[in-house]
């Protein structure tokens, strides 16, 4: 007797999504998530030995975060209007010129820190809308039942890039110059432009409504203040971006000027955190049930915090990297439930909202860099560091009683 397709689909492993659409768009993210990577160490290590400042390399991946404040409350109220096909073509396209812009720039010898720190914002305006965008569009492709799973490969995605894109930044900037980690950008950014231009997914949107933007965006806050479960979601997500993901932007600066590596050095160490964590999210995507998405949200934070204390503090560049591994470990169970918990917890008709939200709250991250640069500044990256991770862990323990209703 011939096999139903349910058969076959019940025997499939939980992280094979049939869906061409998914892939796509997975892919898309992976392209993005890696060229970040790329950029972060090399512009990081390129400003550093432009001003000397651990507060202006800060500001480099603040600018990249601030439009998510800024603006993603508004995009999630907009995205249910929006084609988001059309909507994620026009960004990916965007952040080719960017790249284009800057690759020019550097091989005409032109490139500033001014010219970085403008496109670090421009290229933050295209990331606030992944949230309300393309991850809508993944919940909306492979159904809610498969979200979890969805995100683990996607977080996956991002984790894979993390072990090879910051080595392959310092390499190039060490090799060939920043001129060449901007014309890899390009290249890489026009294949997800590619990618994009092939998704068939169209999501159905009114062609108008009387409802204003300022009250969808205040239907969604009143939501969350009602729903303990995203209340203690998103506290925790505020709590990881102002003291825990601003460390990222100091590993640069640690790694050259405690731990005596050079741009390739810095590149490797950075690379820990990747593979950490996508070592988190393949047994995510395998061991991981709903039942324990809690434990893995909020014991990731947990962990990322002592992590990123003890790589601060230790002076060995061997146990400094076996900490980042960590730090990644933890941050994937963070990242993956980040935004499952908060897809999960939401009426379907509220999800685009919420996500943009949940983009509010990580775009605080910002004052978090600009207090971990100005106390860099101050008293040193290594101690800085330390005191926002020690900082962090004590917020947990405060925020408890929110977080203990996910």
């Amino acid at each position: 007797m011939q096999e139903t397709t349910a058969a076959r689909l019940g025997r499939r492993p939980a992280w094979l999504i049939d869906s061409a659409d998914f892939w796509r768009l997975w892919f898309v993210g992976l392209v993005v998530f890696g060229v970040r990577w790329v950029e972060t160490v090399a512009v990081g290590v390129f400003v550093y030995q432009q001003t000397a400042s651990p507060f202006t390399v800060a500001m480099m991946t603040m600018l990249r975060m601030l439009p998510m404040g800024l603006f993603g409350a508004f995009i999630g109220a907009f995205a249910d209007r929006m084609d988001r096909r059309a909507t994620l073509i026009i960004v990916a396209a965007g952040t080719v010129l960017t790249s284009l812009a800057l690759a020019t720039l550097a091989h005409l010898h032109l490139l500033t820190v001014w010219h970085l720190a403008l496109a670090s914002f421009l290229n933050g305006v295209g990331w606030a809308t992944d949230n309300p965008v393309r991850r809508v569009m993944i919940g909306d492709v492979v159904g809610a039942a498969r979200m979890g799973t969805a995100m683990s490969l996607e977080v996956g995605a991002n984790n894979a890039s993390r072990m090879f894109g910051p080595t392959l930044g310092g390499l190039l900037l060490a090799g060939v110059g920043i001129e060449g980690v901007f014309t890899l950008s390009v290249a890489l950014y026009a294949v997800a432009l590619l990618a994009a231009f092939r998704v068939r997914y169209r999501n159905s949107f009114p062609s108008s409504t009387t409802e204003p933007v300022l009250a969808r965006i205040a239907e969604g806050i009143r939501l969350v203040r009602n729903d303990r479960r995203l209340t203690g979601t998103l506290t925790v997500t505020v709590i990881y971006n102002v003291f825990g993901w601003p460390f990222t932007s100091m590993v640069p600066v640690i790694g050259q000027d405690r731990l005596l590596l050079g741009p390739e050095g810095i590149g490797i160490l950075a690379s820990m955190d990747g593979i950490g964590a996508f070592a988190g999210a393949v047994l995510m995507a395998m061991l991981c049930r709903p039942a324990f998405y809690r434990h893995a949200y909020v014991g990731g934070v947990l962990l990322y915090m002592v992590m990123l204390t003890v790589f601060a503090l230790v002076p060995s560049p061997a146990v400094a990297g076996f900490a980042l591994l960590f730090t990644g470990f933890g941050g994937a169970g963070f990242s993956i439930m980040q935004a499952t918990l908060v897809y999960l917890s939401s009426p379907p008709e509220m999800r685009s909202r919420m996500l943009g939200v949940l983009s509010v709250c990580i775009g605080v991250g910002p004052v978090g860099f600009i207090a971990l640069g100005w106390l860099a500044d101050a008293i040193g990256a290594p101690w800085a560091t330390a005191a926002t991770g020690l900082t962090g862990l004590l917020m947990m323990l405060l925020a408890r009683p929110l977080w203990r209703a996910i």
